[in-house]
């Protein structure tokens, strides 16, 4: 049992010529917390858009919990993801006229599976909000009015409501010093053990490895070595 596999993955951007990732294999266990880490550029935002089913690979497969996931159609992909992936993105993108509760409780307006998991969903928000440690005095404000800091906490209680299967984070400390990094993901992983949720973390920053159980290295895996793919 794996929660995700890829083979003989190959990607290129439409018009260009040349593959930028060609990856293997790569696998992940239940249960594993994974890094990987790679220099500004090098495509892990690529990947994640692989992996989180929102671009498909020109060739290999990807399957999320044991099932066939690239091969889906786009509206299909859209819903396996809803109800089996949350996402941290980069540049969180909260909805800003929308409370701090409503955003966290976006994703089981779209998965009746994320919605049952989290049994009572308002009531789980304001306990992940709690437990990433926001304030109960930002709840009912618009996110626009939160610090970068505090929004980061929102956009991780969204993706981990509902118990997902994966957790994809994408450079989500990239905001913070180093300190409020290392106590940012830990509270993740906490949270993460906690739901039984898979974590897949993304940072070029290689400080930040300290607690995974999985670290990997996207130049290593990436066959692609400056544009070239061998």
């Amino acid at each position: 049992m794996t929660v995700m596999q890829l083979n003989q993955v190959r990607f290129r951007w439409p018009g260009q010529q040349s593959d930028i990732l060609n990856i293997d294999s790569l696998s992940l266990a239940p249960g594993e917390k994974t890094f990987l880490k790679g220099p500004s550029g090098s495509g892990k935002s690529t990947l994640l858009s692989l992996l989180a089913g929102i671009h498909q690979p020109q060739t290999g497969h990807i399957r999320l919990l044991n099932h066939p996931f690239s091969a889906l159609s786009a509206s299909k992909r859209d819903q396996r993801r809803a109800d089996h992936i949350g996402y941290i993105f980069q540049q969180f993108n909260l909805l800003p006229y929308l409370s701090v509760v409503d955003n966290v409780l976006l994703p089981c307006h779209f998965s009746s599976l994320r919605k049952k998991n989290a049994g009572q969903p308002e009531r789980e928000a304001k306990r992940l909000l709690s437990a990433l440690q926001l304030p109960d005095e930002c709840l009912s404000r618009q996110v626009s009015q939160l610090s970068i800091g505090q929004q980061q906490r929102v956009a991780a209680a969204r993706a981990l409501i509902g118990r997902p299967a994966l957790l994809i984070a994408d450079e989500p400390t990239s905001a913070l010093d180093h300190e409020n990094r290392n106590h940012f993901i830990k509270l993740i992983m906490d949270e993460c053990e906690h739901a039984g949720t898979n974590l897949f973390f993304v940072s070029h920053d290689p400080t930040l490895t300290d607690g995974f159980d999985q670290i990997l290295s996207l130049t290593e895996l990436n066959q692609c070595k400056s544009g070239e793919c061998i």
